[in-house]
């Protein structure tokens, strides 16, 4: 299991992170699309590096926003895992 970064951590990685937020113990990141098609394209790129490193995120989806939170789900909150998918996903735009 992960272990649990401390909220000097937290803050200090979050503000290396130009698109994401702490939201409650997880970081979260807004994106808006031009339409619908644009969003499920950006999301279909989440799934190679969610997959080959073993830590997906939380997504919602309506429309064209894609509401991206990720936590370590099993560890109770954030781990150096959480920064280095929103690194991954970061350089997806």
């Amino acid at each position: 299991m992960s272990e649990l970064l401390s909220a000097e951590e937290i803050s200090q990685r979050v503000s290396q992170l130009s698109d994401w937020k702490l939201e409650g113990n997880k970081l979260q990141c807004v994106k808006i699309f031009k339409n619908f098609v644009e969003a499920i394209s950006f999301v279909n790129q989440l799934v190679d590096p969610a997959e080959a490193s073993q830590h997906h995120p939380d997504i919602e989806i309506s429309y064209n926003k894609v509401i991206i939170n990720l936590t370590t789900h099993d560890a109770g909150g954030l781990t150096e895992k959480d920064f280095s998918m929103a690194k991954q996903i970061s350089a997806l735009d």
